[in-house]
């Protein structure tokens, strides 16, 4: 915890991925109904839980979510995001990964859309999501 104003904030640890298909695609994942920020285009990954590092963090959200399978070698890390929403901070690495088995499906609601590098800043994504999209555009 780190404090703001003399208050607690609650720092919650969020790990990300840039799937990169053979095209040179991102797959962005839209935020389902019900859930905050809905409506909202992501990169797939989820919170990390505790004993759980980033990237196996990572390897259990895309078989959750998306029913395929990665490797931590597979995991390339890129950059990462620190935003500070209302009620908690979020510190979220971003990684890279270009090698995966399985087909990519959207398992709890989502809608999915590959998306070439240029056209990124086209959805609209949470406000941690924003200042990744130049590195991951340089970087690819």
């Amino acid at each position: 915890m780190t404090e703001r104003g003399g208050n607690p904030v609650k720092v919650v640890l969020v790990s990300a991925v840039a799937l990169i298909d053979s095209e040179g695609r991102v797959l962005l994942a839209r935020r389902p109904d019900g859930k905050a920020m809905a409506g909202l285009w992501e990169f797939p990954g989820g919170k990390v839980e505790p004993g759980e590092t980033p990237e196996h963090a990572l390897i259990r959200e895309l078989h959750e979510e998306l029913g395929i399978d990665t490797w931590e070698s597979c995991l390339a890390p890129l950059t990462f995001a620190s935003h500070s929403y209302d009620d908690f901070h979020l510190l979220m690495p971003l990684f890279a990964c270009r090698k995966w088995q399985g087909i990519v499906t959207p398992r709890e609601g989502q809608a999915l859309k590959w998306v070439a590098p240029a056209r990124l800043r086209d959805y609209p994504m949470p406000p941690a999501d924003i200042p990744l999209i130049p590195i991951l555009r340089d970087w690819l």
